[in-house]
Protein backbone atom coordinates (compact mmCIF):
# COMPACT_ATOMS: atom_id res chain seq x y z
CA UNK A 1 0.00 0.00 0.00
CA UNK A 2 1.27 3.45 -0.79
CA UNK A 3 -0.06 6.69 0.66
CA UNK A 4 0.43 10.09 -0.05
CA UNK A 5 -0.22 13.15 1.63
CA UNK A 6 -0.46 16.60 -0.17
CA UNK A 7 0.00 19.82 2.30
CA UNK A 8 -0.75 23.37 1.87
CA UNK A 9 0.74 25.17 4.15
CA UNK A 10 1.60 29.16 5.36
CA UNK A 11 4.64 30.25 6.70
CA UNK A 12 3.84 33.79 8.39
CA UNK A 13 7.62 34.52 9.67
CA UNK A 14 9.08 34.29 6.60
CA UNK A 15 10.60 37.52 4.51
CA UNK A 16 12.34 36.01 2.11
CA UNK A 17 12.72 32.50 0.02
CA UNK A 18 15.70 31.62 2.35
CA UNK A 19 14.08 31.91 5.68
CA UNK A 20 11.13 29.85 4.30
CA UNK A 21 13.37 27.16 3.02
CA UNK A 22 15.09 27.11 6.15
CA UNK A 23 11.53 26.12 7.90
CA UNK A 24 11.04 23.28 5.18
CA UNK A 25 14.63 21.58 5.21
CA UNK A 26 13.92 21.43 8.93
CA UNK A 27 10.51 20.07 8.75
CA UNK A 28 11.76 17.61 5.86
CA UNK A 29 14.56 16.54 7.99
CA UNK A 30 12.57 15.52 11.10
CA UNK A 31 10.03 14.17 9.11
CA UNK A 32 12.38 11.82 6.91
CA UNK A 33 14.34 10.55 10.15
CA UNK A 34 10.97 9.75 12.41
CA UNK A 35 9.03 8.50 9.98
CA UNK A 36 11.06 6.98 7.10
CA UNK A 37 8.33 8.69 4.72
CA UNK A 38 9.73 10.67 1.22
CA UNK A 39 9.26 14.40 1.59
CA UNK A 40 9.10 17.05 -0.75
CA UNK A 41 8.13 20.61 -1.83
CA UNK A 42 5.75 20.00 -4.71
CA UNK A 43 4.69 23.73 -5.12
CA UNK A 44 4.65 27.63 -4.26
CA UNK A 45 8.81 27.12 -4.83
CA UNK A 46 8.67 31.27 -5.71
CA UNK A 47 6.52 32.18 -2.92
CA UNK A 48 8.08 32.52 0.00
CA UNK A 49 4.77 32.69 2.13
CA UNK A 50 3.15 29.67 1.04
CA UNK A 51 4.48 26.00 0.17
CA UNK A 52 2.85 22.56 -0.62
CA UNK A 53 4.65 19.83 0.94
CA UNK A 54 3.99 16.51 -0.26
CA UNK A 55 4.28 12.73 1.69
CA UNK A 56 4.66 9.90 0.51
CA UNK A 57 4.79 6.16 2.76
CA UNK A 58 4.83 2.62 2.03
CA UNK A 59 3.71 -0.03 4.31
CA UNK A 60 2.06 -3.74 3.93
CA UNK A 61 -1.13 -2.65 5.45
CA UNK A 62 -3.58 0.20 5.27
CA UNK A 63 -3.48 1.17 9.08
CA UNK A 64 0.05 1.46 9.49
CA UNK A 65 0.01 3.40 6.06
CA UNK A 66 -2.53 5.93 7.75
CA UNK A 67 -0.58 5.88 11.01
CA UNK A 68 2.21 6.53 9.47
CA UNK A 69 0.72 9.79 7.76
CA UNK A 70 -0.97 10.92 10.72
CA UNK A 71 1.97 10.49 12.88
CA UNK A 72 3.91 13.32 10.48
CA UNK A 73 0.84 15.21 10.06
CA UNK A 74 0.90 15.71 13.78
CA UNK A 75 4.43 16.48 13.92
CA UNK A 76 4.08 19.24 11.35
CA UNK A 77 1.66 21.03 13.33
CA UNK A 78 3.91 21.23 16.30
CA UNK A 79 5.94 23.40 14.23
CA UNK A 80 4.97 27.27 15.32
CA UNK A 81 5.83 29.00 11.80
CA UNK A 82 4.03 26.80 9.61
CA UNK A 83 0.39 26.43 9.95
CA UNK A 84 -1.36 23.45 7.70
CA UNK A 85 -4.24 24.86 5.78
CA UNK A 86 -5.03 22.04 3.47
CA UNK A 87 -4.76 18.79 3.40
CA UNK A 88 -5.26 16.08 0.86
CA UNK A 89 -4.64 11.93 1.30
CA UNK A 90 -4.46 9.73 -2.11
CA UNK A 91 -4.09 6.02 -2.47
CA UNK A 92 -1.75 4.92 -4.76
Amino acid sequence: MILSAEVECFIYDAQSLKQKRSVIKRIQTRLSNEYNVAVSELDYQDLWQRTCIGIVTIASSKVICEQTIQQALTLMDSFPEIERADTTLDWL
